[in-house]
């Protein structure tokens, strides 16, 4: 039985025992046959009339939380149930929370909408490649990005595999990383590749993002070019220009009748700065080749402790102060280190001697690294800017090469090499970080 023929049928049941008693009382009551039968109708009807609107007053207000229920979930939030001004009425608090519940509704979905179409704009405007691809690995979402680099609209790239779209490397492999991939629409290059899973519509997605670093990595590249060629012509400029002016004075000294007396002796002069200014050359061009060719580091067993005391013990010029750290023995290539070491002790020297101060090494270990500290109590420097430029040095006679040295041998260990000055007094602190490595003990 439904719940309306529930409710008359109640509203019935609880009307009877009064129906039965009017009809038994009419039968008592000296009458006509006729005015009984009317007394007996009107009974009947007012039973039946009352229990209908019984159940009409009971289903009707369901039937309003119905409707507006339906409209709730069908996206409808402008039906609103009547309120009745009573503090103490349950059908009126009904239609007060309901009206409530529809403007929360209301709001989260506006804002789910605003949130969705900004998600959608970002993702269309992007300069990064999307792609969403099912269970099947059937791609199902692309961004304008990805039609670009797949040379194609979604209409045509919606459905296929990634096998088809020459994508299926992308679904493989640990991420982040880097790819080499040949597309329709850049070709070749280099991209890299990062990949999550989300759930749509129940369903998991893998969202699949390729970042082009091909054209990052060409504009780095020209970059470092520019820069090296203008080292280079600096440092070539420095020696051809005297070699130049030299040559043109002496071709003119042999070109001149009578020759003066002393001809022989800036004829010798002039060639010995000649002479000179190649060797110059020379060594600036061995010392670029040595900073290229920096060969991959040999790891073996290197106790730091024993490091940092061989290090110390090469400066002469000033007692360098070792405060002993931990005993900790890293895997690394010692000689390697021994150069990155005394390239920083000779600057921290350097600095320390302008004002008469000290130079300690201190080292911890920290998140398996070492920290090794160079201090010195020199002036500090002035700018960072150009630390680690190659070939740019504020020394008189700097080839500019040992802090680009050092950091590098510093990051082929795994590490990182970074300097600044000193926050608890004068000078300046490099500060080398090397990750104590496998089968190394601390």
């Amino acid at each position: 039985m439904s719940h309306d023929r529930r409710v008359l049928a109640l509203a019935l049941l609880a009307g009877l025992p009064a129906v039965a008693l009017a009809s038994w009382l009419v039968t008592k009551v000296p009458m006509s046959d006729l005015g009984r039968g009317t007394l007996l109708v009107l009974a009947i009807g007012v039973w039946l009339g009352a229990a209908r609107a019984v159940q009409t007053h009971v289903t009707r207000p369901l039937q309003v939380v119905t409707n507006i229920l339906a409209g709730l979930r069908e996206g409808h939030f402008t039906i609103r149930a009547r309120e009745i001004p009573a503090a103490d009425d349950v059908l009126s608090t009904l239609h007060h929370e309901l009206n409530l519940l529809s403007e929360v509704l209301k709001e989260q979905r506006l804002g789910a909408l605003e949130a969705g179409a900004l998600f959608r704009r970002l993702m269309e405007e992007i300069d990064i490649a999307a792609f969403a691809f099912d269970a099947g690995a059937e791609l199902r979402v692309a961004n304008r990005a990805g039609e670009r680099l797949l040379g194609q609209p979604s209409e045509r790239l919606l459905g296929r595999t990634a096998g088809y779209l020459g994508l299926s490397a992308c679904l493989e492999g640990e991420t982040p990383r880097i790819v080499e991939l040949s597309l329709p629409g850049t070709g070749g290059g280099r991209w890299e590749l990062r990949r999550r899973r989300f759930r749509q519509g129940g369903l998991p997605l893998d969202l699949v993002m390729l970042t082009d670093i091909s054209r990052v990595l060409r504009t780095e590249e020209r970059q470092v070019w520019q820069r090296l060629v203008r080292v280079l012509s600096h440092e070539i400029n420095n020696s051809l220009a005297p070699i130049k002016s030299v040559s043109g004075t002496l071709t003119g000294l042999l070109q001149r009748e009578p020759r003066p007396p002393d001809w022989e002796d800036d004829l010798r002069s002039g060639l010995a700065l000649i002479g000179a200014r190649a060797d110059s050359l020379a060594r600036f061009m061995a010392t670029y080749a040595r900073l290229a060719k920096l060969p991959p580091p040999t790891l073996a067993p290197t106790s730091v402790a024993a490091w940092v005391e061989r290090v110390a013990g090469l400066e002469t010029r000033l007692s360098v102060r070792v405060s002993p750290g931990p005993e900790v023995v890293i895997m690394a290539d010692a000689d390697q280190l021994d150069q990155l070491l005394i390239n920083l002790v000779k600057n921290a020297v350097d600095a320390a001697l302008e004002t008469g101060g000290g130079v300690e090494i201190v080292w911890d270990v920290a998140d398996a690294t070492v920290v090794l500290r160079v201090i010195d109590e020199g002036p500090g420097l002035g700018s960072t800017t150009n630390l680690f430029v190659p070939f740019y040095s504020t020394k008189p006679g700097g080839s500019g090469i040992g802090l680009v040295f050092s950091r590098q041998v510093a990051e082929a260990h795994g590490g990182h090499l970074s300097l600044a000055n000193r926050t608890d007094g004068r000078g300046c602190e490099a500060r080398v970080v090397l990750p104590v490595g496998p089968g190394a003990k601390g």
